[in-house]
């Protein structure tokens, strides 16, 4: 297909962790014309593809949109740091590339919440499709898929030492998060393919870049959704300060993620009523849910200043270690470049009588001063850190547009910490963060507590240490949930409600976050979204 057609079957917006694989997935038989637009650049960066060189691109805004909150009032009025990938691959480009698909009961739950077809059973398939397991394949996982999904690269001693810790606190051992249960301890697996990163633009994308039927529009920003007469038609966008609109035969599907796909619909007259009218955008239908109900993981990472000079800082703080690790990734892909750093974690019930754990703990073999990732600097001594990750909070927050102007960033709130519960699980993980550094296995290997601090001791300082200190996981969802509610955004379908050919296909639909990383969903998300597409294109109805 040429760059001038302007036609197309299929418009995707957003070429990130679902775009990818939604336009690889409706380009795939070569039947329907697909146009992707992505408003970053092309991944192309060395360092997006090195596991470790995550870093680097984290808080650069050639790479990273780089939103923050608005300022929270239950963490003292701090704004949170909210990284999201603006390059080929979106958020898969620029994450930690832990693979974890959350609980069953998670999906269980969105059934019983009128999603039918997305409980557990339903979505299995769709993670097993996409999977190429190192492991094998078996009852809960895939082999031949695009996505590679692998061991630790890297034996790190000290992940190995935390694991063997956590196992003598009372967590069993774990080797499989995804295999239906999550309590205990052990490897997290990456996707990381021959010790370099898979995105979705590498493992979906790559392969299918030359097909005729796929043309691919980088630093092409979306700016409004067409819609005539109740129906999208197609997309208004900006190429390099140009404006220019492609139309749509079948459908559009936006693929911005849970910041950029609400702000999208908002844009295009799709929201709170009372929010568009005071921005000046003509409304098309009055959709409350449109930004709402945005959930998040919260996180307090716990450092520790470590004995031996075995931890990524020791290499981030000398010049000749930085040379033997990249001479090393260079000639045999193998040193601790090749590693993500985050090699290991767990699970664990803040209360015996859940379903399911509720405390995600994840071991880094690094440590930074600061209280979030922006700009962050490795401690200038050898330290390691361990999250304490409250997987089910009952906060919700919002997304919403600030201006009619489609390059502004949205207003997000999450309102972090304002229920008793909350607190309480957080710090239910903090203490066993410190329960697990006392035993025999890492004792030896701590020289000291940096945070929260041998002085941090009855519930008053834990609480202050932890809205001082406490962040995003940054793994935000739910700003156009799935449904059959009132204030459902999307069907179980994807297709949103009141407006024909238009779906959301990302980690926005989800109606309530997952115990764990989100990643891994949203590709499932995708993966099923586009069986769904497929199977409503017209012939096949």
């Amino acid at each position: 297909m040429t760059a001038n057609t302007d036609t197309y079957d299929y418009i995707v917006t957003g070429a990130g962790s679902a775009g990818c694989v939604v336009a690889a997935r409706l380009s795939e038989d070569g039947r329907y014309r697909v146009l992707l637009l992505e408003a970053g650049g092309n991944d192309s960066n060395p360092w997006i593809h090195v596991p470790m060189g995550y870093p680097k691109v984290f808080a650069n805004p050639k790479f990273n949109w780089m939103y923050e909150s608005e300022p929270e009032p239950g963490l003292m009025g701090k704004r949170l740091y909210q990284p999201r990938g603006k390059v080929m691959g979106g958020t898969s480009a620029i994450n930690g590339m832990v693979y974890m698909r959350g609980h069953p009961a998670d999906y269980d739950e969105w059934r019983q919440r009128g999603c039918a077809g997305w409980d557990w059973d339903g979505v299995l398939p769709y993670f097993r499709k996409g999977e190429d397991q190192e492991n094998g394949a078996n009852a809960f996982h895939g082999v031949g898929g695009p996505l590679r999904v692998s061991n630790p690269p890297v034996r790190l001693e000290i992940a190995e030492r935390w694991i063997a810790a956590a196992i003598q606190a009372g967590l069993p051992a774990k080797d499989d998060f995804n295999d239906g249960q999550q309590d205990g301890a052990g490897d997290f697996q990456s996707t990381i393919d021959r010790r370099r990163r898979a995105s979705t633009a590498t493992a979906y994308l790559d392969p299918a870049r030359n097909r005729p039927n796929l043309t691919i529009e980088t630093h092409a920003q979306a700016t409004r959704i067409l819609i005539e007469d109740g129906r999208a038609v197609g997309i208004a966008y900006v190429r390099k300060g140009v404006p220019r609109t492609a139309r749509a035969r079948g459908e559009v599907i936006v693929c911005g993620g849970v910041f950029n796909s609400p702000q999208l619909l908002q844009l295009s007259g799709l929201g709170p009523v009372d929010l568009l009218r005071n921005l000046g955008i003509p409304v098309i239908r009055d959709m409350p849910g449109v930004g709402a109900d945005l959930q998040d993981h919260f996180s307090v990472r716990c450092n520790f200043r470590c004995t031996r000079p075995i931890t990524l800082n020791d290499i981030a703080n000398s010049l000749w270690r930085r040379v033997v690790a990249g001479a090393q990734y260079v000639l045999f892909r193998g040193g601790p470049l090749a590693s993500s750093g985050i090699a290991a974690g767990g699970y664990v019930r803040s209360d015996a009588r859940l379903d399911r754990p509720d405390i995600q703990f994840t071991c880094c073999a690094f440590s930074y001063a600061g209280r979030d990732s922006k700009g962050a600097q490795p401690h200038p001594f050898p330290g390691f850190s361990v999250g304490a990750v409250h997987v089910s909070p009952e906060a919700r927050g919002t997304v919403r547009i600030q201006s009619p102007d489609p390059l502004a960033p949205p207003a997000i709130a999450f309102n972090f910490l304002r229920t008793a519960n909350d607190l309480r699980i957080t710090m239910a993980g903090v203490r066993w963060v410190r329960r697990i550094a006392q035993q025999p296995a890492l004792a030896p290997y701590i020289a000291g507590e940096i945070f929260p601090g041998p002085a941090v001791n009855t519930d008053a300082e834990f609480e202050h240490a932890i809205r001082s200190n406490g962040v995003s996981g940054q793994h935000g969802v739910g700003t156009c949930r799935m449904g059959t509610d009132e204030r459902a955004v999307v069907d179980p379908r994807l297709r949103v409600h009141g407006v024909r050919n238009l779906r959301v296909a990302d980690a926005s639909v989800m109606p309530s976050v997952t115990a764990g990383n989100t990643n891994a969903p949203t590709i499932m998300i995708a993966e099923k979204g586009a069986a769904m597409i497929l199977e409503d294109a017209p012939e096949n109805t």
